[in-house]
């Protein structure tokens, strides 16, 4: 049991407690009670804000839209004034311009661009929201005359600025192609920088806004009339100069560069001088054939005429592919892309039709020629044509995207070109062959006949045009080889030919030697005239060129050489026949000689005195013009007749065949020698 104490204090002890207890659940429901009333005060608060706040709401959402609509209102009454600024701007458009379209572009392009600017926007804008206004029509008719304006200036722009490229500038131009080291490529300012942007401006805007495609033909007709009087401002100044100083050459822009040098003239094309330069050396060698005539026109004598219009289209045909190459440059500045090739071939038609007319002309004088054996003119197609193949490519590559009929131009003309040209070798031939043996054409003193140095002089021309000889004879094949021949092909034709004419000569010589009486004359001219081909075959590379297909015509010309000499040797046989020994009277020594022994003697010395005179006064005009040949012949003749007459002399000198021995013994052997020493010498 517990004891009544500690009972006593443990019940105190709970009381305490439950005394704390019972106060700490008094604090608390104190505590609650409070909260509860400041949770009813706080939802009456919050029940008193939000209803304040409903009605907050409820009278600031109506102010709000209507402040919005107020705000949109006011934007829209601003874009409403804008857009009435606008509209009214385009209104004034046709007063704000009309006074710069009036005075036109010239000096202000962009002003008057911008100007335009203002009135196509105008003109779309009427149209999209006010077709029948009549601001409509103002503003039309302000941007017709404005573009026809630009137009104008356009025109006038190229027409002023446009200038003729001088032949100076365009000889320089041309003869840096055959510059070894490059040079500077020489500029070609067709139209000044300023007026060159002005002019691309105004095309641009023609295409883009004015809907006209009609510059585009002023521009062509501009530039094609300055590319054509350039050309033909080449061709005239090449007229006036050529004779009085050659090649008319002087470097364009000469300050350009102090280290640039002088450029070289340009290469003049083989013509009929080298081959008239080359009878004049033969000449000095006494190879030159003055008399005696034939029915082809003579080569030498001829003035530069023919070679000053044949090196002046040569420069016109190498000018206008540069011209034209240039221009190309300029075009695509101005042109759209998609008209340029069109352009740029009505651009190029009046200097290119220029160019093959007389290309054309050319070839129609040398038919012309050729029906009169005029071969002389017929060589000024030889260089042309060798250099418009030389040229092609170029022609072909500015021609490129060009109509067809622009691209045949060329082709066709170096087709008629070729096929002249080859007639003119049948033709030459033919004459060679066919040439008639007129009897007061033929020299009467034996030296070369005309048409032997003609037809040599022809031949030497063709030495500096073997291809384009060569290539006109094979133009004429029918075979299949033909059409895509080599050079090798080519050169054997044109031995073939050459062989061909030494052949119709030589035998036109035999025809023609037959016209004189005296057997040896006849010798004489086929000599001189053999001679003479044989020399100026070695003299040049003709020899060569015949050597392709006949390996012994030098071999075969010199027997022929030598054969005649013999033919003329037998015409002194009537003279020394008369002093040979087998037709000498036999005698004794110291034996008196017979009345009919001393006659005979007497006729011998007579008929040598006579045949020697008569030969020596006959050959004395006869002529051999080459010294060497001349010196040969007189001295083997010299020698056989000194050797003959000097035995007979010897024999007979001292015989006591007449009273009068001087009347017989005329000449001594040394005086006969002196006297053919001066055959063939017409100035003795």
């Amino acid at each position: 049991m517990i004891p009544p104490q500690e009972a006593s204090a443990r019940r105190r002890e709970i009381e305490d407690k439950l005394k704390q207890e019972e106060e700490t659940l008094s604090f608390i429901r104190d505590s609650l009670e409070k909260s509860d009333q400041l949770t009813k005060n706080m939802v009456s608060i919050l029940s008193s804000f939000e209803s304040r706040l409903m009605k907050l709401e409820n009278s600031i959402i109506p102010v709000h839209k209507q402040t919005e609509n107020l705000q949109r209102l006011q934007e829209n009454v601003e874009k409403t004034l804008s857009c009435l600024d606008h509209v009214i701007s385009y209104y004034h458009v046709a007063s704000d311009t009309e006074k710069i379209i009036r005075e036109g572009p010239t000096g202000r392009l962009e002003e008057y661009l911008g100007s335009m600017a203002k009135i196509q926007k105008a003109v779309e804008y009427f149209q999209d929201n006010s077709p029948d206004s009549p601001e409509l029509n103002k503003v039309k008719l302000l941007f017709e005359r404005g573009k026809e304006s630009l137009e104008s200036e356009f025109r006038s722009l190229m027409t002023r600025h446009s200038k003729v490229v001088s032949p100076v500038l365009i000889l320089d131009l041309i003869s840096g192609e055959d510059e070894l080291e490059v040079q500077e490529e020489v500029p070609l300012e067709h139209l000044p920088e300023g007026v060159l942007q002005d002019v691309i401006r105004i095309s641009r805007w023609l295409v883009e806004y004015g809907r006209n495609q009609d510059f585009m033909n002023v521009y062509y007709q501009i530039r094609s009339s300055q590319l054509d009087r350039s050309i033909k401002g080449l061709k005239e100044h090449f007229r006036k100069s050529s004779s009085s100083s050659g090649v008319p050459y002087s470097p364009a822009i000469p300050n350009k560069r102090k280290d640039t040098p002088t450029k070289k003239p340009i290469k003049r094309p083989g013509t009929i001088r080298k081959a008239q330069n080359l009878l004049k050396q033969y000449s000095q060698h006494g190879l030159d054939g003055k008399k005696g005539g034939s029915n082809l026109i003579p080569l030498e004598g001829r003035d530069d005429a023919l070679d000053v219009e044949t090196d002046a289209y040569i420069h016109c045909a190498s000018a206008f592919v540069k011209l034209a190459q240039s221009e190309y440059q300029l075009l695509m500045d101005v042109i759209p892309e998609h008209h340029q090739k069109k352009t740029f071939d009505s651009l190029i038609q009046d200097a290119l039709d220029g160019l093959m007319l007389e290309g054309e002309n050319i070839v129609s004088a040398a038919r012309k020629a050729i029906i009169r054996h005029d071969f002389s003119a017929v060589l000024t197609v030889f260089p042309i044509l060798r250099h418009l193949k030389q040229t092609k490519p170029e022609f072909d590559q500015v021609l490129q995207g060009t109509a067809a009929s622009t691209k045949n131009k060329l082709p066709g003309l170096i087709t008629s070109m070729e096929t002249v040209g080859a007639k003119a070798l049948e033709d030459f031939a033919d004459n060679i062959k066919n040439d008639p043996d007129k009897e007061y054409n033929m020299p009467k003193d034996g030296t070369v006949h005309e048409l032997t140095s003609n037809a040599i002089l022809f031949l030497q021309q063709l030495l500096d045009f073997q291809e384009t000889a060569g290539a006109m004879l094979a133009s004429q094949e029918t075979s299949s080889s033909a059409t895509s021949y080599s050079s090798e092909f080519s050169k054997r034709l044109l031995s073939t030919y050459i062989c061909k004419v030494l052949g119709n000569l030589q035998l036109n010589l035999l025809s023609k030697s037959k016209v004189y009486e005296d057997p040896a004359l006849s010798a004489i001219f086929l000599h001189n005239n053999y001679n003479y081909i044989l020399k100026a075959l070695e003299k040049s590379e003709l020899i060569q060129l015949v050597a392709v297909t006949q390996k012994t015509a030098e071999r075969s010309y010199r027997e022929h050489i030598e054969q005649q000499i013999q033919t003329y040797q037998r015409s002194w046989l009537k003279v020394t026949d008369y002093i040979a020994e087998k037709n000498l009277p036999v005698f004794q020594p110291g034996v008196k000689l017979r009345d009919k022994e001393r006659q005979m003697i007497k006729e011998r010395f007579k008929g040598f005195n006579d045949g020697l005179e008569e030969l020596c006064k006959i050959q004395k005009a006869w002529a051999i013009p080459d010294m060497e040949q001349r010196d040969k012949i007189r001295q083997a003749q010299k020698n056989i007749v000194r050797e003959t007459y000097g035995a007979f002399l010897h024999r007979y000198g001292s015989v006591p065949f007449t009273k009068n021995p001087e009347k017989y013994i005329k000449y001594r052997v040394e005086q006969v020698g002196d006297m053919i020493d001066r055959l063939f010498d017409t100035s003795a």
